[in-house]
């Protein structure tokens, strides 16, 4: 049997607690002490102090060392009827204090032993000493009974606070989790506003810099493109700007928005996307193999942004005027290939650190279950390919061979 108390100082109010109860033990005692065997009260004698001075004395003891503070009570209970006292349960009062104490600091293996230990020593004291009668065995089954009944509600106690010590235990858990899980979603939402910040800034300003770079290379030999190429770079940097403001405002609202205010891009704003780069002076060929089916909105996002960074990435390190872009739809996923002829390496400069546009890509690919991949072709240049998983294609045979 272990004793988890062990030996920990005990908080000042404490002993006021444990000074109360001794002393109503050691009231309890003497008031049994004045019981007589035809049931009449008389003055208790001075063995009555005795034994109440003796057992109540231990009973601050059973904190620490609970079952030598019952073996203490019940050897003093069972001198009761050697010193010519009626053995009562006022009496027994310490030993019922000790064994719920013993119950309640103590595992339940061998606890019960030593309570029923403890009641039939009480009660065979009595028939060592005394003549039995009726009467005799009755007060015999009470003071035996009195301290079983406090081993079961000391077993009580002990389970009660262990169940209020797990549930707190849970509670503290379950808290933790919670902290965990809202950094855990707050690291998420920070890293897909960089991948949104990034992708969108990057080609924005990918496109500026081309464009720039055309007019001032055309400035002198050529006043009307180079015109045109400021034009596009005006509408380019415009573009920007509105992209950028309408970001930073949602990141600044306070609460969720009503509804966006345009619908978020995906494929069917890939030819859009193809001419903002041809005008950036990069030549993009697509090609389409298998039927097309409407994407998911976080696919068919995932698939724009990641044509988009990757032309982006061909037009900054590629050094080449020309990409490739094919679409296979399949069954059950849409390979999505980006690749070029030139001699550069995307998100790699040899005076700057890398990027993030291949980190971005693989996380959304990712995220919604797909995969991508990036390297250099054998026959030269970079290739880009992922894989995004499709929904189930709705079988449509049926109802459109019953349709009129």
């Amino acid at each position: 049997m272990t004793n988890p108390g062990g030996g920990a100082p005990r908080p000042r109010g404490m002993w006021w607690r444990e000074g109360a109860i001794t002393a109503v033990a050691f009231a309890l005692c003497l008031l049994g002490g004045m019981v007589r065997v035809d049931d009449t009260l008389s003055a208790p004698p001075a063995a009555t102090y005795l034994l109440a001075a003796v057992s109540c004395a231990v009973l601050p003891l059973r904190h620490r060392a609970p079952l030598a503070a019952m073996a203490a009570t019940t050897t003093a209970g069972m001198l009761a009827p050697l010193l010519g006292l009626l053995l009562t349960p006022l009496i027994m009062a310490p030993a019922v204090i000790s064994a719920y104490s013993l119950t309640v600091r103590t595992e339940r293996r061998g606890t019960s032993a030593v309570l029923l230990a403890s009641a039939a020593l009480l009660a065979a004291s009595t028939a060592l000493f005394e003549a039995i009668s009726w009467k005799d065995a009755s007060r015999m089954g009470a003071v035996a009974a009195f301290p079983l009944v406090a081993g079961v509600l000391g077993h009580a106690t002990r389970n009660r606070r262990a169940y209020l010590a797990a549930v707190e235990e849970r509670a503290q858990r379950a808290e933790k989790s919670r902290e965990l899980e809202a950094r855990r979603r707050v690291a998420e939402e920070r890293v897909r506003i960089a991948r949104e910040l990034h992708d969108l800034v990057a080609h924005q300003i990918t496109l500026a810099n081309a464009q720039a770079t055309v007019a001032a290379h055309l400035f002198d030999t050529s006043p009307e493109q180079t015109r045109k190429s400021l034009r596009e770079l005006v509408e380019t940097t415009g573009d920007a700007l509105d992209d950028l403001r309408a970001t930073v405002g949602l990141l600044r609202q306070s609460g969720d928005a009503a509804a966006p205010s345009e619908p978020a891009p995906g494929l069917s704003r890939l030819p859009t996307l193809l001419e903002s780069f041809r005008r950036a002076g990069l030549e993009v060929s697509v090609h389409q193999e298998g039927t097309s089916r409407p994407l998911p909105p976080g696919a068919d996002l995932t698939a724009y942004r990641i044509v988009q960074e990757a032309l982006t990435n061909v037009t900054k390190h590629a050094g080449t005027g020309r990409a490739q872009v094919r679409l296979t739809w399949n069954r059950d996923r849409v390979t999505i290939t980006v690749a070029d002829d030139g001699g550069g390496t995307p998100n790699a400069s040899p005076d700057r650190p890398p990027g993030y546009g291949l980190i971005g890509m693989r996380e959304r690919a990712t995220a919604i279950g797909g995969h991508l991949s990036a390297g250099r072709r054998p026959e030269g240049g970079f290739l880009v390919s992922t894989e995004l998983p499709l929904p189930p294609a709705r079988e449509t045979a049926g109802e459109a061979g019953d349709a009129p």
